[in-house]
């Protein structure tokens, strides 16, 4: 018996990874753009966060103009120059034809613009499984939980019948500001001490143990 409805996904950290490449490529725009190199750590602490809010973090307060230069050296490096694998997670593909199959909605709520986000789906071959999804540039940043309302709404769920599902702080907060149940998971970009912060049902350690969580 489904205990959710609606299961909704995180990408970078959780599904894909492809936190290396985000630290790479950042460190490489950050030099590109002769800015100070962030650390790796740090540049890990805003993964999940919109650009727009992960830039400032990162640099300091930027102008328009100085934001623009970071973000399209960013983005040039992610896309086309830096070589940094970004596989899906053992178990990730399995477990969402599974969740699907199950008659679970799926559903994504990530950092990434909608660009973005529509890229990794077509390269994935996800693109038909996922019934609704929304980037960073549709709606506020993680942790406000305007991205979580408004797959909701599309979708016609009640809030107690969906789960959000991620690696970050970021994650467990936004589902946290809704009163949505969460799932963290410890292969990405924050631990379990993090995690559990948020009060999470669970924070699981392979993907295939979703399937008895929800």
């Amino acid at each position: 018996m489904r205990r959710f409805e609606l299961v909704i996904f995180d990408w970078d950290g959780t599904l894909m990874n492809s936190v290396g490449r985000i630290v790479s490529s950042m460190q490489s725009a950050a030099r590109q753009v002769a800015r100070p190199v962030p650390a790796a750590e740090a540049v890990r602490n805003i993964v999940g966060l919109s650009l727009q809010e992960a830039l400032p973090r990162l640099f300091g307060p930027l102008d328009e103009p100085a934001y623009q230069q970071l973000l399209q050296a960013y983005r040039q490096q992610y896309i086309h120059d830096d070589p940094t694998p970004t596989p899906l997670f053992a178990g990730v593909s399995q477990t969402l034809q599974q969740l699907a199959a199950r008659g679970h909605l799926l559903a994504v709520a990530t950092g990434k613009a909608r660009a973005g986000l529509d890229r990794v789906l077509a390269e994935t071959g996800f693109s038909q499984l996922f019934h609704a999804s929304r980037g960073a540039d549709e709606a506020r940043s993680k942790p406000d939980p305007m991205m979580l309302e408004q797959l909701l709404a599309q979708l016609n769920v009640p809030l107690e019948q969906a789960v959000m599902v991620g690696d970050s702080c970021y994650d467990m907060e936004m589902a946290a500001n809704l009163g949505m149940a969460r799932i963290g998971v410890d292969w990405g970009v924050h631990d379990e001490s993090v995690l559990n912060q948020f009060a999470p049902l669970a924070v699981i350690s392979r993907m295939e143990a979703l399937l008895e969580l929800v």
